[in-house]
């Protein structure tokens, strides 16, 4: 594989393996010096045209202990200021030798437009809408840690602006490639308008799901990519779609909560969930990096021992 543009470019073997790779690189994070040379002589850009903390840092902290060398773009002191095209861009940054691009870009499909005007390696670190792929890998690499490496038939719900989230459109296919039941759950002016290719079921009733889940993921409102509010409210999305103190004592005790982050805590969670023993969000981050740094390894290494 040259290429990480969406989930789909994965099946559930290939899911599978970079879960397996993760492990390696999650040993590696835990030492003292955590640090491999894997990528040595590798160069890696990112390269991110929509604001970022978690994937962006993510991604560059993944190359560096790898031994890559990391190029980092500021958008507001670079040449697209000046109306320089995505193309002119990323073919300026593949002259000066680099080996992958990592980008994040405000348009669905920009990532799959660029891996046709360069001959490094693309990585989708979300697109508008559309996809975020490597954000779909560490979810189900962290939900295999708690449920067990056979997802088969694990109850997910999906909770929030799901019509607006790239995050919601790759987890979910990830969860119902590994064979969980994913349901949709968000008013209907946040769901998508059809749900053709969603291998899920949907509903607007998130207390009727409560007692019928193994996990719940919670997704913020998208309020830079809403034309106009979704719901009359903020009050009225927190009861009826907020993950509260009071419908958290109405989950199993066993069941997980997820959020890929940023949190709008008392709005899709209250603080206390946030901060409870179900929580492992801050283990989705801490999760990330040696996700990353397996996809890199995959798509740029040599074969060598990672260790």
């Amino acid at each position: 594989m040259k290429n990480l543009l969406s989930i789909s470019d994965l099946d559930q073997a290939g899911i599978i393996e970079v879960c397996d790779l993760t492990d390696s690189f999650l040993t590696v994070t835990h030492r003292d010096i955590p640090k491999v040379p894997a990528l040595r002589g590798k160069t890696v850009a990112s390269v991110f045209y929509e604001d970022s903390t978690r994937t962006r840092l993510s991604f560059e902290t993944a190359a560096k202990r790898l031994s890559a060398d990391v190029m980092t773009m500021n958008m507001s002191s670079s040449s697209v200021q000046k109306g320089e095209s995505l193309r002119d861009t990323v073919q300026t940054i593949e002259a000066m030798g680099v080996d992958a691009i990592v980008i994040r870009h405000r348009h669905a499909g920009a990532p799959n437009q660029v891996a046709t005007w360069v001959d490094l390696s693309v990585i989708n670190a979300g697109d508008g809408r559309h996809e975020h792929p490597t954000q779909a890998l560490l979810d189900v690499y962290t939900a295999r840690r708690h449920l067990g490496d056979d997802l088969s038939g694990a109850r997910i719900a999906i909770v929030g602006d799901i019509r607006r989230s790239r995050v919601a459109r790759s987890t979910a296919k990830a969860f119902a490639q590994m064979g969980a039941k994913v349901t949709l759950v968000a008013p209907p002016t946040m769901l998508p308008d059809s749900l053709a290719g969603w291998p899920v079921t949907a509903t607007s009733d998130f207390d009727e799901i409560l007692s019928d889940v193994d996990l719940v993921y919670l997704l913020r409102i998208q309020h830079e990519r809403q034309d106009s509010m979704a719901f009359p409210s903020l009050r009225e999305y927190v009861s009826r779609y907020g993950l509260t103190n009071d419908r958290a004592t109405r989950l199993g005790p066993e069941v997980l909560i997820m959020h890929p982050g940023p949190m709008n805590r008392g709005v899709e969670i209250s603080p206390e969930v946030a901060e409870s023993d179900a929580s492992i969000i801050t283990e989705q981050v801490e999760n990330g990096v040696a996700v990353r740094m397996a996809v890199l390894y995959l798509l740029l290494g040599s074969g060598a021992p990672v260790a």
